[in-house]
């Protein structure tokens, strides 16, 4: 790796959005129309998320993907460089920035309706880890060509890459089994497997990565190796918004892997910093600062 760039700790590539969030006592039904309680905005976005998550741990972090030139861009890149987050791999064209609507219940479980128009993607050569090295490189499937080039790259250049996979979608279909640790979503793996087990639907998994593991919401964490499958609970909270949980999740995990964390202290941590994400509205506001998740640690 020839280059005078420093070496950051996690490259984050994929989607970034403004996410509209909404309390309200229920999720409106045919032709309803119901009062939010209360309604915020801020930045959102699997791989964005992430990179804040990194950087309010203590981490060093880039983002790289697509924002549009319009007001909504702008608060969302002010976001990224006040969190302290790298953005020179930012993108930006005419197409609108992404949004997303959030309603949040009281028990915190949420729906969102989003838009993106189809040309709103960075171009593959955004950033190379050529030039802007990091020791670990995550994608959330958003920017499916572009992580599929780093991928590559990383992968000649012995980085350990991560894929954040909510959904199946084209990128994470395209991506899945391409990367080192494959860490997915309850809703990923149900729709993969057709199981509604986690531990059926993780061993579905088996063989598409070195490192393969699901979130399970409340249930916590379930990996498997080659020792076999392995379980952690998750913290014992009361959920306020579940926005973006497995963002910071995977951004915690990710730094774990930077720092060379040992895997279950990974995440215990990971794991923490999710349960705390769920304990204030909005994703992007409630991610954790390291001295909280240090002290949910026991640390």
């Amino acid at each position: 790796m020839t280059t005078n760039s420093p070496i950051i700790d996690v490259l984050c590539v994929g989607y970034a959005c403004v996410d509209i969030n909404f309390t309200a006592p229920h999720h409106p039904g045919t032709d309803e129309k119901v009062r939010a309680l209360s309604m915020h905005s801020c930045g959102g976005g699997p791989a964005s998320n992430a990179a804040v998550a990194i950087a309010r741990l203590g981490g060093n972090a880039a983002f790289a993907g697509y924002l549009g030139s319009d007001a909504f861009g702008e608060a969302h890149l002010r976001e990224l460089i006040e969190a302290g987050v790298q953005s020179s791999g930012i993108h930006r064209a005419a197409a609108p920035t992404p949004v997303a609507a959030v309603t949040i219940k009281p028990d915190g479980q949420r729906s969102i309706i989003d838009y993106r128009a189809p040309s709103a993607l960075a171009p593959d050569d955004s950033i190379s880890l050529h030039s802007s090295p990091a020791r670990v490189l995550l994608v959330d499937g958003h920017q499916p060509l572009l992580s599929l080039k780093l991928v590559d790259e990383a992968r000649s250049l012995g980085i350990p890459s991560v894929l954040d996979a909510g959904s199946i979608n084209d990128g994470t279909q395209l991506l899945y089994n391409k990367v080192d640790y494959l860490i997915t979503s309850e809703k990923f793996a149900r729709q993969f497997s057709g199981e509604d087990a986690p531990r059926s639907a993780l061993a579905s998994l088996d063989g598409a990565a070195p490192f393969t593991a699901v979130t399970w919401g409340a249930e916590g964490v379930y990996w498997q190796d080659e020792e076999g499958q392995h379980h952690m609970p998750a913290f014992d909270i009361e959920a306020v918004d579940t926005t973006g949980a497995g963002d910071a999740f995977h951004g915690a995990f990710a730094l774990g892997l930077a720092q060379g964390m040992p895997l279950r202290e990974n995440l215990r941590r990971a794991c923490a910093t999710a349960a705390l994400t769920c304990l204030k509205t909005g994703a992007r506001d409630a991610l954790p600062k390291r001295q909280q998740v240090d002290a949910l640690c026991g640390l």
